[in-house]
């Protein structure tokens, strides 16, 4: 792995995680691009996904933190009978709505293959659909997104809703942040709620994914670069806080269409370059390394 490289696609990571662009989408793009792929490109990615799993620990960690400490007081409130539905505070809501969005995305990874299978695949036809795609949920969400509901106000309906538009989103090229931003946005959230929502839902959705797919990936017997694996890590992680900080301000100003033009200019040119490659036979990969 070349050093440059790592830190580039980190920062790509770190900046694609959150803004509602798919980083999954722009890493597969770029790895096409430098012929990084195979084992190398799949560690490299888990290891940058990790970095930005840290950025959002850090960013929200004061609602986290009281959704664990909500977490335990439930239990306490069921075995003492004090447990009502109805009378949750914000974090304790959320945190429940958080599980039951998971819920709806668990099943799907039982076929994780059929969304991941076109990433590395060496055509970027089918990100640029997938780009193109983002690009009309910013554009909708940014059109219809003036909710007022807060985390105490979520619904059941509100928590399957933004789930799907998750499971939506395991495909490279579809935004996850983006969609879940988009799909709660929808519901009639808050802006700032839809936002940290969308956020924290990431963790499990981010954590268990890179688990399962770290361990198939140490399977292997190959070298691993632990520097620049560790410096990737800490550039995905701190180019990801300052992306959140920079995606709360954009959808506070009704700004969020701009990722809606930027996805739409991106999906158009990884089309038109992926349909390029099918007609000339050649690939951007050898263009760039020529």
């Amino acid at each position: 792995m070349d050093l440059l490289t790592v830190i580039v696609q980190a920062v790509v990571q770190g900046l694609t995680e959150f803004l509602p662009v798919s980083s999954s989408g722009h890493l597969s793009v770029l790895q096409h691009v430098t012929g990084i792929d195979g084992e190398a490109g799949l560690i490299l990615s888990i290891v940058l996904h990790l970095g930005t799993l840290a950025a959002v620990f850090i960013a929200f960690w004061g609602t986290i933190w009281g959704m664990i400490k909500e977490f335990f007081l439930t239990i306490r409130d069921i075995f003492t009978g004090k447990f009502s539905w109805k009378n949750m505070n914000g974090n304790r809501r959320m945190m429940f709505m958080v599980i039951i969005a998971t819920v709806v995305l668990v099943p799907f990874y039982l076929a994780e293959g059929f969304f991941t299978g076109r990433q590395g695949d060496g055509d970027i036809v089918f990100e640029g659909v997938a780009f193109l795609f983002t690009a009309l949920l910013l554009f909708l969400s940014d059109k219809l997104g003036h909710g007022t509901k807060q985390p105490e106000d979520m619904t059941v309906k509100d928590a399957v809703t933004v789930g799907l538009f998750q499971v939506v989103a395991l495909f490279p090229g579809v935004s996850r942040s983006g969609s879940t931003t988009a799909g709660g946005l929808f519901c009639g959230l808050e802006k700032q709620t839809a936002v940290t929502f969308a956020f924290i839902l990431g963790i499990p959705a981010i954590l268990g994914g890179s688990v399962l797919e770290l361990g198939d990936a140490l399977k292997s017997d190959m070298e691993l670069d632990w520097l620049a694996l560790g410096i990737g890590f800490v550039v995905a992680a701190v180019v990801g806080i300052l992306s959140i900080k920079l995606v709360s301000w954009l959808v506070k100003k009704d700004r969020y269409k701009i990722f809606g033009i930027y996805t739409a200019i991106i999906g158009v040119l990884c089309v038109g370059a992926g349909l390029w490659e099918h007609i000339s036979g050649n690939t951007l990969a050898a263009l760039f390394t020529a």
